[in-house]
């Protein structure tokens, strides 16, 4: 059974950083692309960023570009997202997933992914 826990959410004022972690546990070997996203109050869930397996390609949804950064280590089973110059409608509940079936191909489609964790919030003051 492959579990995610996501870390490292909280409280931050606008302009500030955090980082978030995701750690993968389960299906040991298995390859697998990575993926966060995101849901705020009465809003739709909304695509973050995404890495593949392999050469670790990265893809980033509009609203974050230049200011998130996904990364991965393999070797820790990890996942991270990198927030800075948060503002304040980056406030949601934030959940990585993991894709299992197509490992080295990224999609912002939250049905590719097979597993998610439980998700952390993540609040911006202005």
């Amino acid at each position: 059974q492959v579990q995610l826990v996501e870390s490292g959410g909280g409280l931050v004022q606008a302009g500030g950083s955090l980082r978030l972690s995701c750690a993968v546990s389960g299906r040991t070997g298995s390859r697998y692309a990575m993926g966060w996203f995101r849901q705020a109050p009465g809003k739709e869930r909304e695509f973050v960023a995404a890495i593949s397996w392999g050469d670790s390609t990265t893809y980033y949804g509009d609203s974050v570009k230049e200011r998130f950064t996904i990364s991965r280590d393999t070797a820790k089973n990890t996942v991270y997202l990198q927030m800075n110059s948060l503002k304040p409608e980056d406030t949601a509940v934030y959940y990585c997933a993991a894709d299992y079936r197509l490992a080295w191909v990224i999609s912002p489609i939250p049905e590719r992914y097979d597993y998610w964790g439980q998700g952390t919030q993540v609040t911006v003051s202005s």
